[in-house]
């Protein structure tokens, strides 16, 4: 497959303006002409005020069509436009730019707001769940402004609410440097708030943003950092306490997970079971999902990152029913099954659970790694499966 630079600026255009778009929605999009579109896709004309428009239309920086940089990853063009308008946004409140005619909304419709957008996100559904931050980002931001000093406490809660879900679904779709300026920008709105978990809630985040930008002892220092912050008395905790604890000493266990550290893992892992337990059912809080389900669904992805594929099979034949997990968490089990029946050399297992999984949800697979990952691993055991499921997640099964 040729590199992004291999192609030319007409060619480069013409992908990224997909199926779905045709030259002549292109032009209105731009409103340049038809005929300029079609120059400009057959390399006979594309001057800086065209390549600006079709830049904008597309969503993508103008180093990406020169062929400077690529696309990012299971990119299309709905995902590039909302990420463009999710930096707008964060960008413009953070630095007080907020439209006259913004909307603030009250306290309670903005909570039913960010209760929507993380219904959205994990339900695996991130260019919806990105489109409703982003004009979420800027009401919240005009609440606060309509507040009497004093009396903000509230409403720098809900910005850093907002900021976190941006954040979040930034780093999903790989846009590093938009998810640090959120999760930093929510940072600053929850130490500004009255609640004490919302920090430790935005230092989580941050730990996830360094997990998938490879900074892994960054990623555990923070973790382990936001749960010792908030290590509730057990017997007095609350149930919101617990969940939000229990999700972040569980990301902690990923994360030592990742770095082989057995010892840390087992250790953080044994605290979120207990933590599980006492809870005795999953409950949501403050956008975060924990309970028995999920320590036990999670422990088989962390049992696969260590190496520990017959513990992790063994685990996955406990676990029956994921129904109160969030369509997301489901899918990402499903990812972390697969994963150890390939590691099993259960090829056929694999695929199995692989297909199902991307066929359920193939919007959410998009902006998977793990999936190629499979596919890479079974190699060619199962020809006719894999090339199916290579179709499903857009990658060449090396099958000649």
């Amino acid at each position: 497959m040729p590199k992004w630079s291999d192609y030319s600026n007409g060619e480069r255009i013409k992908i990224l303006r997909g199926k779905g778009v045709r030259q002549s929605d292109l032009a209105e999009m731009t409103d340049l002409s038809l005929v300029t579109i079609q120059k400009a896709e057959q390399d006979k004309q594309l001057g800086l005020p065209t390549l600006l428009k079709i830049a904008d239309a597309l969503g993508v920086d103008t180093s990406v069509i020169l062929g400077q940089q690529a696309p990012r990853r299971a990119m299309e063009q709905e995902d590039r436009m909302m990420l463009r308008a999710l930096s707008q946004a964060v960008h413009d409140s953070a630095a007080g730019m907020l439209p006259e005619d913004a909307e603030c909304g009250s306290a309670a419709e903005l909570r039913v707001a960010i209760e929507r957008s993380w219904r959205l996100y994990w339900k695996g559904h991130y260019t919806e769940a990105g489109a409703v931050a982003g004009p979420l980002v800027r009401q919240a931001a005009a609440h606060l402004h309509a507040q009497p000093a004093g009396e903000r406490d509230e409403s720098w809660g809900l910005l850093a609410d907002a900021y976190r879900i941006a954040a979040y679904v930034a780093n999903l779709v790989g846009a590093r440097d938009l998810a640090y300026a959120a999760i930093g920008h929510a940072q600053s709105a929850a130490e500004r708030s009255a609640d004490e978990l919302r920090p430790a809630l935005v230092a989580s985040g941050r730990s996830w943003v360094y997990l998938r930008d490879a900074r892994l002892p960054d990623a555990l220092k923070l973790a382990e950092r936001a749960a010792v912050d908030i290590e509730p008395r057990f017997s007095k905790a609350t149930l919101e306490q617990l969940t939000v604890y229990g999700s972040h000493i569980n990301f902690a266990a990923v994360v030592a997970s990742r770095m082989r550290d057995k010892e840390r893992a087992a250790d953080f892992l044994s605290q979120s079971h207990a933590t599980a337990a006492r809870m005795g059912r999953e409950h949501r809080s403050h956008g975060t999902l924990f309970g028995p389900v999920t320590a036990s669904t999670q422990a088989v992805g962390i049992n696969v990152a260590l190496g520990r594929t017959g513990k992790a099979l063994a685990l996955a034949a406990t676990i029956h029913d994921t129904a109160q997990l969030s369509e997301a968490a489901r899918n990402r089990y499903a990812l972390d099954k697969a994963m150890a029946q390939a590691d099993a050399r259960m090829w056929d297992a694999s695929l199995d659970t692989l297909e199902e999984a991307l066929t359920k949800a193939p919007q959410w697979a998009r902006h998977q790694a793990l999936p190629g990952v499979i596919v890479q691993k079974v190699g060619k055991a199962s020809i006719a499966r894999l090339r199916r499921v290579s179709e499903l997640i857009g990658v060449n099964d090396g099958v000649e």
